[in-house]
């Protein structure tokens, strides 16, 4: 998972189905059409009821970004979600160029950053859904609505107490599940542990050593170009970069970071040894490596590790195919990372105890659900997720502003017959939150 899923996805995501006819513009709306942005504000309703144009309504830069056929398809999840739009019902700008719509559902309310361009007529350049309060939600309903996906579901809402988890809710929270690039946290933790011990330095300059498909954070950039440790787990954590995560696998040892996650209490270990780089993974899911997977698949952790030893020549990004990145899911029942909820958790509590400011500024950089609504109750929030075809995973932990205790929010869900769906998901994990700051 490579940004902040939560804006990315709900950037687009207000071309309604026609709403109800009683759908409404509440009297402050109606009064307020001083400006720019309240007019803009004010004509979300006809916005969302398609009684105004897509490009109409939009400047030519949001359309850039923002196709009207991702708009309508994002539309389509949101509204199956929350219900129809029905009114406007309050909006807030400091300057008349940019400000906050409470935009009503049948199931809530949406905070909306809504944004215009210069001139009497401006169009929207920016709409995004910063939050969005589920009326009379529960942790029951969620469970519910996890329950009912398709494939397997693992989550866990639960307050962490020193070395003990306390859940608040849950539902297979034992169960081992793909997590995709959530498995980046293991390597974090060694990487702190390594520089509490004195071994190594944040500040300490390495070279890119090792190139995997990556983010934007380092894509095309020369091998071994030298960046710091904390440049690295910054990168690897908050735009899940493979390239960085690739290197510190090498830098710091494969066994070591095996040897951490035993120690944090991953209840199956052995389905993560030998622990995989991310090239490793991406070429042995592909047809070039057919013989090699099935021999990995079928082989125990020393088979695994000599298979791996033995082929480390050809393991590489110029060999894998890419096969991995298209079609339907590829053997992530048995050829990924894997990890229960509750082995998250346990994950969550040996980093915070760990003591670095610096791994925890790093999972912050990326809380995962997007502005300051979901954020709100907490005064630290930091997060890491992973997503793969047929597999999502999204983890928080954090620290509730109203009485300093700590919690973890963790959901995982793989479908290995067809793609999932993210931006469900990312609504999912954003309720818990929810109902976890209570």
């Amino acid at each position: 998972m490579n940004k902040t899923l939560f804006t990315a996805l709900c950037a687009a995501a207000m071309t309604m189905a026609a709403a109800p006819a009683h759908a409404i513009q509440s009297p402050e709306m109606a009064a307020a059409s001083n400006t720019a942005f309240d007019r803009r504000a004010a004509q979300l309703i006809d916005l969302l009821t398609a009684r105004i144009a897509f490009a109409d309504y939009f400047d030519p830069s949001f359309q850039t970004a923002i196709p009207e056929a991702q708009f309508k398809a994002i539309n389509t999840s949101l509204v199956a979600q929350y219900g129809q739009p029905l009114s406007v019902d309050k909006a807030t700008t400091a300057n008349g160029r940019a400000g906050t719509v409470l935009l009503r559902f049948e199931k809530g309310v949406a905070t909306i950053a809504l944004e215009v361009g210069p001139g009497t007529d401006a169009r929207v350049t920016g709409l995004r859904i910063t939050n969005f309060a589920t009326a009379n939600d529960s942790f029951d309903k969620v469970a519910a609505e996890i329950a009912a996906l398709p494939g397997r579901t693992g989550f866990l809402v639960a307050e962490l107490d020193g070395d003990a988890i306390e859940p608040l809710a849950s539902a297979g929270a034992d169960t081992q599940l793909a997590i995709g690039s959530t498995f980046k946290l293991y390597i974090l933790d060694e990487l702190a542990a390594q520089v509490a011990a004195g071994k190594r330095r944040w500040s300490d300059v390495v070279p890119l050593s090792h190139q995997s498909f990556s983010s934007a954070g380092t894509a095309n950039w020369p091998k071994d170009t030298p960046v710091t440790l904390q440049s690295l787990a910054n990168w690897m954590i908050s735009v899940s970069d493979n390239s960085a995560t690739d290197t510190l696998i090498h830098l710091l040892g494969r066994e070591k970071i095996e040897a951490r996650m035993r120690a944090a209490g991953h209840s199956a270990a052995s389905r993560n040894i030998p622990f995989l780089t991310t090239v490793e993974a991406f070429a042995l899911k592909g047809d070039n490596f057919a013989a090699e997977r099935a021999a990995f698949i079928a082989g125990d952790d020393t088979a695994q590790r000599a298979l791996i030893n033995r082929n480390a020549d050809r393991l590489i990004l110029s060999n894998v195919d890419g096969v991995s990145f298209s079609g339907g899911p590829r053997f992530i029942d048995s050829l990924e990372w894997f990890a229960s909820p509750n082995d998250i958790a346990r994950a969550m509590i040996d980093l915070r105890a760990r003591g670095s400011d610096t791994a925890l500024a790093a999972m912050a950089i990326n809380n995962g659900v997007g502005g300051a609504g979901p954020a709100e109750p907490w005064s630290y929030l930091g997060y890491k997720g992973g997503s793969e075809l047929g597999v999502i995973s999204m983890s928080l932990l954090g620290q509730r502003k109203s009485d300093g205790k700590w919690f973890v929010v963790t959901a995982s869900w793989n479908n290995p017959d067809a793609a999932v769906a993210t931006d469900t998901m990312v609504g999912l994990v954003t309720r818990l939150l929810a109902l976890a700051a209570k």
